[in-house]
């Protein structure tokens, strides 16, 4: 399998959702292998623009494949927001896309240390540049906060046990590699759903919590907006519940005029008005997708505008 083929998903749909104006300007977020940004660059007139971010350094040398002028590509993780459009002189923007999660490339790629189907080094950091390893944390964390963690992130039922167990076997040889985290997560947890590896939700929580995912979601979405011309598009593909409920419950609030203290007498037109209004029904991928992209299955893309 080419490590660096990725599929992007909900490809059409997504870009469809950014009703994209041809001399407009436009952000996505989480770059991956280029195919979003391809095809909203495929939509842009010559005077249209393309500012595409992804914290990944392997993400941003593949996309020195696009020789394209109109794009502008930067190391910047989701955080950096509001820097990376300052920097570039952009005061608004026209769309916004975010599609959450893991790419292929990251997964298939042994040393990134994402996957038990392969034994690596237990790195996980999405930006290899810095930060903590996986491996760095269950050597330092606490037993508390390590459960914390994989039950949080993971939805781990057995997050007492297995914290249990890693810090046990830390203590004996230490924790290094992703086979062997898989092995003692797999001893502790004797029952999975079907065609689930026991390993799958400590992998994910881990995953989470070194690239503090659902912080940076929470920190993006916000700032988005903020710079979303009037009638501009946010669009965010999730991947998992927990990052779904995040980008649910934002658009939700989002949509709705806050609400006063309870016999406070204001009249409903004189609240604020809503910052976004929600654009159609959560978009699922089709079954002809998933069967062609069995990683598409879990995909929610949800939209909103700016009034």
């Amino acid at each position: 399998m080419n490590a660096d083929l990725h599929v992007s998903v909900l490809l059409t749909e997504a870009v469809a959702a950014l009703a994209i104006r041809p001399h407009g300007i436009y952000v996505d977020a989480t770059f991956g292998r280029g195919g979003h940004s391809r095809a909203i660059l495929a939509a842009l007139g010559p005077s249209g623009r393309l500012i595409a971010l992804d914290r990944d350094p392997a993400a941003i040398s593949a996309g020195g494949a696009i020789a394209d002028p109109r794009l502008t590509l930067v190391h910047a993780a989701f955080s950096e927001f509001d820097a990376v459009l300052d920097r570039l002189g952009v005061a608004q923007v026209d769309g916004v896309l975010l599609d959450l999660g893991v790419s292929s490339p990251q997964l298939n790629t042994p040393e990134r240390g994402m996957s038990f189907r392969f034994d690596a080094p237990l790195d996980m950091r999405m930006d290899t540049t810095q930060g903590e390893t996986a491996a760095e944390f269950l050597a330092r964390a606490s037993q508390s906060e390590i459960e914390r963690v994989i039950r949080d992130y993971g939805e781990e039922r057995f997050a007492h046990a297995i914290a249990k167990a890693l810090v046990a076997a830390r203590g004996e040889h230490g924790i290094s590699g992703t086979g062997q985290l898989a092995t003692l997560v797999a001893q502790v947890v004797r029952t999975r759903e079907p065609g689930q590896h026991p390993a799958t939700r400590s992998f994910q929580a881990l995953r989470i919590h070194v690239n503090r995912e659902l912080e940076e979601l929470s920190l993006v979405l916000p700032r988005a907006v903020s710079r979303l011309a009037a009638d501009g598009r946010l669009a965010v593909i999730s991947f998992h519940s927990l990052e779904d409920r995040i980008v649910k419950r934002f658009l939700r609030d989002a949509a709705n005029p806050p609400q006063p203290p309870r016999k406070l007498p204001v009249r409903a037109a004189d609240l604020p008005p809503p910052t976004l209004r929600l654009v159609g029904k959560p978009i699922f991928p089709s079954a002809a997708e998933i069967a062609a992209n069995p990683r598409s299955r879990s995909a929610v893309l949800r939209v909103a505008e700016k009034p």
